[in-house]
């Protein structure tokens, strides 16, 4: 992951003595972001194959998708070193985003799977 831009110091201070404000590089932000949705979509993959191999149905493959996303938040968290701040604006970014885009990806490979283990 890519961190905020370092080349004048973490913080800019205006001329009118208002606080330090964090300076973050775009390109980096936005990278990061990516970083983020393909792991969350690799981990949903990953995650519903898992699912319909072990015979999850109804309740308990859902409930094991938001258990997959959770490690998922805490290892991407663990990558950032727990610094959310030098890489993302809020924590809001490494915890929900790309939460619910996955969900489609695991339920495609989920039924996928099932299918192809349990049913053929």
């Amino acid at each position: 992951m890519a961190g905020h831009d370092n080349l004048n110091g973490s913080t800019e201070k205006s001329g009118s003595g208002m606080d330090d404000l964090p300076t973050f590089n775009a390109e980096n932000m936005q990278n990061n972001m990516k970083v983020i949705l393909y792991s969350r979509t690799f981990m949903a993959i990953i995650g519903g194959v898992i699912a319909g191999i072990l015979g999850l149905t109804s309740l308990t493959g859902f409930i094991f998708y938001f258990l997959v996303m959770a490690i998922t938040s805490v290892a991407l968290t663990t990558k950032a070193k727990f610094s959310i701040h030098s890489y993302f604006d809020s924590w809001n970014r490494i915890v929900f985003d790309g939460f619910f885009g996955g969900l489609m990806s695991f339920v495609l490979f989920w039924t996928f799977a099932y299918d192809i283990v349990h049913i053929f």
